[in-house]
């Protein structure tokens, strides 16, 4: 890859093409490369930008601590359990496109909490759990003082850059 004239750029250590997953006719799958600017400062793991040659994008929904019936929050004042619950909620939504948590290529962290501490501990759970992978991509991590139900601690938002639609194309969700 080369860089803009006068900026050179070096791959993060993630950079990579993913290979493709699918059947000879997916072989042509999205380019997803993670960059820092030489200049920039050191992350804790994502990368500054993220460079996507796809054509189609798959836009999430925040995903949120919520039981399977979408009624209840879970984990009510437990951080940690509210994490790892959304985790398993976003791990169903990416699989509903087909979309593994590399092909994510931008993640907003929303946390309910007065200390950054608070919010990095759980941007850190996020990182170390199954969608880890999401988190190496562009990421924003913010404090803020309410989210849409009552005890709800976090919610994730993610973009997932996704292959061609092909005949073997996922069907997990319905569509509306």
């Amino acid at each position: 890859m080369g860089s803009a004239p006068g900026r050179t750029v070096r791959r993060h250590r993630s950079a990579q093409r993913y290979p493709a997953a699918r059947p000879p006719l997916w072989q042509a799958r999205d380019v997803i490369t993670r960059i820092d600017p030489e200049d920039s400062h050191p992350t804790s793991g994502y990368a500054h930008v993220t460079l996507v040659e796809s054509g189609r994008l798959a836009f999430f929904a925040g995903q949120m601590p919520m039981d399977d019936s979408g009624e209840r929050v879970v984990g009510v004042g437990d951080l940690d359990a509210q994490v790892d619950r959304t985790v398993v909620n976003a791990a169903r939504a990416l699989a509903a496109v087909g979309a593994r948590p590399e092909d994510v290529v931008r993640t907003t962290v929303y946390v309910v909490a007065s200390a950054a501490a608070e919010a990095g501990r759980a941007w850190h759970r996020f990182a170390g759990s199954e969608i880890g992978a999401a988190f190496t991509s562009a990421s924003t991590l913010l404090g803020v003082a309410v989210l849409g139900f009552p005890d709800q601690l976090v919610e994730l938002e993610m973009t997932a850059a996704l292959s061609a639609p092909g005949p073997a194309a996922p069907s997990a969700g319905t569509p509306r």
